[in-house]
């Protein structure tokens, strides 16, 4: 682990208590979701999940897993919104890649795409040295720089508490280059970086 990095070849066991609560939410044989998996460099993905409600699943490799959060309405470029981020258990990296329907009845049923990805630089400083994306995420404020398709740029994610949860996340985009205030990518562009579907195509 070098930054925040992983390194290749010291990634943990799939078995490992990183991704218990993944497993056993899960039956992997019906679901179809993966159950493990590398990556040679740090990505993000996020996940349009059409499940019992309608939402984002915004992910980042951290120490050999993917960090996740929903966020019901998806992210923003606009600077000036703030998105509600709720924290979900780590899932494995190669579920990075999925798309498919999970069956009712299952955990998260519903349709899954990958509404955009791409590698990620953490960004986060104290005193002008790079904090680690595990401490960060601990300290509860994290920047990250994602290089996707549709969603480009500097994003802040940071712990608030809300209604006396102390357990919810802001997203927020930071004000550079990729920020957009016209742009509603989340509401206009619907389909799949890698197929090129809908969530509706998957539930046909």
């Amino acid at each position: 682990m070098q930054d925040g990095r992983t390194v290749p070849g010291s990634l943990p066991s799939m078995t490992d208590d990183a991704l218990r609560e993944y497993l056993s939410e899960r039956d992997l044989d019906v679901s179809g979701e993966p159950s493990g998996g590398s990556g040679a460099r740090p990505r993000f993905v996020i996940q349009r999940h059409d499940a019992s409600s309608l939402h984002f699943d915004f992910r980042l490799e951290v120490d050999g897993v993917l960090t996740s959060w929903a966020i019901p309405k998806g992210p923003s470029t606009d600077p000036r919104d703030k998105r509600l981020a709720t924290p979900t258990e780590d899932h494995p990296l190669d579920y990075a890649d999925f798309e498919g329907r999970i069956p009712p009845g299952e955990y998260g049923g519903g349709t899954v795409i990958v509404w955009d990805t791409g590698p990620y630089q953490n960004i986060t400083e104290h005193d002008g040295k790079l904090v680690p994306m595990a401490e960060a995420l601990a300290d509860g404020h994290v920047k990250v720089w994602l290089s996707g398709h549709k969603i480009r740029g500097g994003y802040a994610l940071t712990r608030v508490r809300l209604g006396g949860d102390d357990d919810q996340w802001l997203l927020v985009k930071v004000d550079d280059a990729g920020a957009d205030r016209r742009r509603s990518p989340a509401t206009t562009e619907l389909r799949s970086v890698l197929s090129g579907r809908t969530n509706d195509d998957l539930a046909e």
